[in-house]
């Protein structure tokens, strides 16, 4: 598990465009069972867990074969998997930057480490249930709106730690990420469905969880 760690904050250092940031491999906290409330901060790279089903936010370059035809977020089993890795990121025009802490209610990016798409939803519906589409859209120079997601914070929690309960809900749509028990049979077999449903439900909970946990920027 080290080793996958300091792989993983080697790739960070060598390909991450951290707003000009420096950014040294060793200074990142990486998650383990001994850790306890270490803060989700910008820049920082998580895999998010259902709550309910353990599955981890999921995508790879696989296209859905109906709706928008972006690229596909699942659900995935295994905990192990580098296509389960996001980097938190601000919403543009802020004065945000690596190492701050997020407060309930802020916007924010996903942006899938491995193709570097944003996690985004918009009113086409989702494969399985007919909800909300949840897809990966665009790249490093290519964002919108549709890429914003409130972060809601379960309980009296004034900003994002790990292995806190919290919601994402969808800007435009207003609805919150959510997965459930059904799944993919073919090209995701065994994956789960992730959409966005516009009622809060158990069913929309997600917990950071694995990753590398950027440290807080000290105040100037």
């Amino acid at each position: 598990m080290a080793l996958a760690f300091l792989g993983l904050s080697i790739f960070l250092f060598l390909n991450l465009d951290l707003d000009g940031a420096s950014f040294s491999p060793a200074s990142a906290s990486s998650s383990s069972a001994s850790d306890s409330a270490l803060e989700i901060t910008y820049g920082s790279v998580i895999k998010l867990m259902h709550e309910r089903t353990k599955y981890r936010l999921h995508s790879h370059d696989v296209p859905y074969g109906s709706g928008s035809g972006q690229q596909s977020v699942t659900g995935f089993p295994n905990v192990d998997d580098a296509n389960s890795y996001w980097i938190v990121r601000p919403q543009p025009g802020t004065n945000a930057k690596q190492g701050d802490t997020i407060k309930s209610g802020t916007i924010i990016r996903l942006q899938h480490m491995k193709t570097r798409k944003w996690l985004h939803s918009h009113l086409h519906a989702s494969p399985i249930s007919g909800n909300l589409e949840v897809s990966c859209f665009g790249g490093e120079n290519e964002s919108d709106t549709g890429d914003y997601w409130r972060l809601m914070i379960e309980g009296s929690g004034k900003t994002w730690k790990q292995d806190q309960r919290i919601r994402l809900q969808h800007v435009d749509t207003q609805g919150y990420l959510h997965s459930h028990d059904k799944k993919y049979q073919r090209i995701a077999g065994g994956q789960q469905e992730v959409c966005g449903v516009r009622e809060k439900r158990a069913d929309n909970v997600w917990l950071a969880a694995e990753g590398v946990y950027l440290p807080i920027t000290a105040s100037k």
